[in-house]
């Protein structure tokens, strides 16, 4: 759910966050539990630069210290159930997580799909599957129709595909040791049936009508402002300089790459075979 805060000071001012109401609460308590000290590690902060100090991405520095969760994308423990012991808020990424506690002792993260609770079981198996939301198999042990997240690209070596927040494939069909899959973008593509994936959608939706309010919130995550080129002067910037305002230009990057539908995929590219309809198309 949503939270719309009354206007009673400027930071409040059109502020719209999530409540948050999936996440695991401290018994008693308003405050989510802490997360698992033996799944964090270290995660340094390069404000965009690179190992020379050059800056390769842009609008990016400052920002609260924080730690990276190890989440397990291969989801390769299998045949042995696990129980869920709390869906946890994680600062690198839209979606939510949850702790996952095995049979066997052992705690790993997973990315959280909607709708799935602590206590709940899960199971992930290639011989006897289960199709519940949040349970991981191969694409080829799957019925068709199947809504889907997590999506592998290459057998066994994790999911790449469908992660973010609210985003979920469906697989359309399965034909000569591949699996037809649709991606959020419209894009239909094939994949390995050998490839693993798992069942239901990725939890926190609503994280992209959320509004930050105030300028300070971005810069608590990192993001820091962005300068218009028409503000720019010609040495910095296609579009900048000139007397007064104009728009005859086309849209560009400073390195004079265009924006908007100029196509940057190589066309020989090895992975455009597997691409049956294009997300524009």
């Amino acid at each position: 759910m949503l939270k719309t805060f009354r206007p009673i000071t400027p930071g409040t001012r059109r502020l719209v966050l999530s409540t948050n109401d999936q996440l695991t609460r401290v018994e008693g308590r308003r405050a989510t539990v802490k997360p698992t000290k033996k799944l964090l590690v270290p995660k340094k902060s390069t404000g965009g630069r690179n190992n020379n100090g050059h800056v390769t991405c842009r609008h990016r520095g400052g920002g609260h210290k924080k730690h990276y969760r190890l989440v397990d994308f291969k989801r390769d423990k299998l045949d042995i159930p696990a129980k869920v012991a709390s869906i946890e808020y994680d600062p690198n990424r839209s979606a939510f997580i949850a702790l996952l506690n095995y049979a066997d002792g052992e705690k790993r993260y997973i990315i959280a799909p909607e709708g799935l609770k602590a206590s709940d079981k899960l199971l992930s198996s290639d011989t006897n599957p289960s199709f519940d939301v949040g349970c991981t198999t191969k694409l080829k042990s799957m019925p068709i129709g199947s809504v889907i997240h997590n999506l592998e690209l290459v057998p066994g070596r994790g999911a790449r595909l469908v992660r973010s927040a609210g985003l979920s494939a469906q697989l359309m069909g399965r034909s000569n040791g591949h699996a037809t899959i649709r991606l959020p973008s419209g894009e239909m593509r094939t994949v390995n049936e050998e490839c693993r994936a798992t069942f239901g959608v990725v939890s926190n939706s609503e994280h992209n009508i959320r509004v930050e309010g105030k300028a300070g919130r971005n810069r608590w995550k990192g993001i820091r402002p962005t300068v218009r080129g028409t503000a720019m002067n010609p040495v910095d910037h296609p579009h900048g300089g000139g007397e007064g305002k104009h728009n005859g230009y086309i849209p560009q990057t400073p390195w004079s790459m265009q924006t908007k539908g100029y196509r940057t995929r190589m066309k020989r590219k090895v992975s455009n075979r597997f691409i049956i309809k294009d997300r524009r198309d």
